[in-house]
């Protein structure tokens, strides 16, 4: 492998070297002078050790985590990775492991070639002699450690089993703000609270419910909008757990006749997760729903939503209007507050002013300032958005439109020269006309401020990996409205299920939309009536996809299945 390196570089890397000031790699890699990959297969030539892109993390070992600490393998940057006892004894034939592994039983990752000292000290500790060193990217490197740590922790039912057999176990009322992978508690209570976030932050999932009933509680986690079981421990468990988790997000423990709202931060491997955790007192015991945000990943972009092609140019120019309301709609967890904040960071200039009210801010976004409301000190939607009109804005998101007044200020700035974008409650486009009059605004100005109603649903994606081509039966095609006609050219796909996407069929979410425009004929229609029904017929005269009809596209795309549409637009 021979690398070309132009003489700018070769300069930039020798002044790097003069200033000596830390480590020439990490150097190199953070002024992005050559990325990590190049850097370690330049590194790999110098000292000549082999650069692996993709560590094989099966039949591989994961003793050495009681005997090594996750914190000095993380620091140093490192992992070993041991045959298991049955590749070894068995002679099990795996050509990428027999061949990264090349005849050795051991082979170390490692990300610096310079660390001598800590790799001394790894071998030492292991009794290791027969191994091979290999280069590996720090990502590569720490998700492996990760994952092998992750392994050896004992499943949650063996967590409920060993506090059941201790009952006297101590619950400890200290507060978690280390990776949970590194959170070595003895305390039962405590490893079943971090196996509980682990597991639901390994599974993707948005939400924890902790529900108790007469004689048992459950505990069970949404993924990709669909609640699942995780586990049913006995009932004696539940005070602590609940008291555990309360400790933990700063509430009351003593209170357990109110709701209360708390929140925690943490942490697993490279995730900062943020909890939000809401308590309310019922028949049996609290029942607690932890809703997890997790601050690492990134907002999604207008194109990620899920819009076709065509759609996404006509969002575009209405996200661009100098004024008016934008509505979005749909019910609680369709995805509402992802489409506006990936609206607004499509339009976050230097030289507009944004300003946002929300309940909750989920996500901070940098040049935008975000009012959180407050309604135990009378911050409410309709006091911020009247304060914020004075802030001279251009872009105002109202988190919501819940009561007259907050609709009537966000109407008047529409008219005076602001693009106004909120979300309501209602079933589809259409509905959201007949919500603005019943809450009290006068159709002729609803007519004269909004510009255009979005609904949207979430429906799951089928997992690339186990998706399954078939005929679906004329009853399924007829429930959302196709003939055999239509789809003879096209393949329709089913769910399956795989270890991939935990046996679901199913791999994340995308967006199916229904973007009513206010043209002059259903603006003159809105001012004579608001019926929903003849709303929306006039919006269908003048091309309105569906969401439906959407929905139908991403199922000819083989995006997701006939099931899911069904389900999230049954009327």
């Amino acid at each position: 492998m021979h690398f070309n390196l132009s003489d700018s570089v070769v300069r930039e890397i020798s002044d790097l070297k003069k200033e000596n000031k830390e480590n020439l790699k990490d150097s190199v890699i953070r002024k992005k002078i050559l990325t990590e990959r190049q850097v370690l297969e330049i590194l790999g030539i110098q000292y000549d050790i082999p650069f692996c892109q993709n560590l094989p993390l099966q039949n591989i070992e994961n003793t050495f985590t009681d005997k090594i600490p996750i914190q000095f393998l993380k620091k140093h940057v490192m992992i070993p990775l041991i045959k298991s006892g049955d590749q070894q004894d068995n002679n099990i034939q795996d050509s990428d492991s027999n061949g990264f592994f090349n005849g050795c039983s051991a082979v170390v990752a490692i990300n610096d070639p310079l660390a001598f000292q800590p790799m001394d000290d790894l071998l030492r500790i292991l009794e290791l002699n027969d191994y091979n060193l290999v280069l590996a990217t720090r990502d590569a490197v720490l998700n492996a450690i990760n994952i092998c740590y992750d392994m050896n922790r004992g499943s949650a039912e063996e967590l409920v089993q060993n506090m059941e057999e201790n009952g006297n176990a101590i619950i400890s009322e200290i507060e978690t703000t280390a990776d949970l992978l590194d959170d070595t508690s003895d305390a039962p209570i405590i490893k079943l609270v971090n196996h509980i976030l682990s597991q639901s932050i390994k599974a993707r999932a948005s939400d924890i419910h902790i529900e108790p009933f007469q004689n048992s509680f459950k505990v069970r986690y949404r993924v990709d909008g669909i609640l699942y079981d995780l586990l049913t421990p006995s009932k004696w468990i539940q005070a602590s757990l609940i008291s555990r988790i309360k400790v933990m997000s700063k509430m009351n423990i003593a209170e357990k006749r109110l709701p209360q709202d708390g929140r925690l931060e943490v942490r697993m491997g490279g995730q900062d997760i943020d909890v939000r955790v809401s308590t309310i007192p019922t028949s049996f015991g609290e029942r607690v729903v932890l809703r997890l945000l997790n601050k690492t990943s990134s907002l999604f972009q207008l194109s990620e939503l899920g819009l076709e092609p065509e759609t996404l140019g006509l969002f575009e120019q209405l996200v661009h209007s100098p004024y008016g309301i934008i509505l979005v709609t749909g019910p609680t967890g369709s995805g509402k507050t992802t489409t506006l904040y990936a609206v607004l960071q499509s339009i976050n200039t230097a030289d507009i002013n944004i300003i946002t009210i929300e309940d909750p801010v989920e996500y901070q976004i940098p040049g935008i300032s975000q009012i959180q409301v407050n309604p135990k000190i009378g911050l409410t939607f309709a006091r911020g958005l009247r304060s914020i009109v004075r802030q001279d804005p251009d872009v105002i998101l109202v988190g919501e439109i819940r009561d007259k007044e907050t609709a009537e200020i966000a109407v008047q700035s529409a008219l005076t020269g602001h693009l106004v974008f909120s979300t309501l409650h209602t079933n589809d486009s259409s509905s959201a006309i007949t919500r603005l009059v019943d809450i009290g605004v006068e159709p002729f100005l609803i007519s004269s401020s909004v510009i255009a109603v979005c609904a949207q649903r979430l429906v799951r994606v089928l997992c690339e990996d186990c998706k399954r081509p078939y005929v679906p039966d004329e009853q399924s095609l007829n429930a959302l409205g196709l003939s055999s006609n239509e789809i003879s050219d096209k393949t329709v796909y089913m769910a399956s299920g795989c270890p991939k996407c935990f046996q679901t069929g199913y791999r994340g979410r995308i967006g199916i939309f229904e973007i009513m425009i206010l043209t002059e004929r259903l603006k003159s229609l809105i001012v004579k009536s608001h019926d929903s029904n003849r709303i929306k017929d006039e919006a269908i005269n003048s091309n309105l996809v569906t969401l439906r009809q959407d929905g139908i596209r991403k199922v000819l795309k083989g995006l997701t299945t006939i099931e899911e549409v069904l389900r999230v637009t049954q009327k």
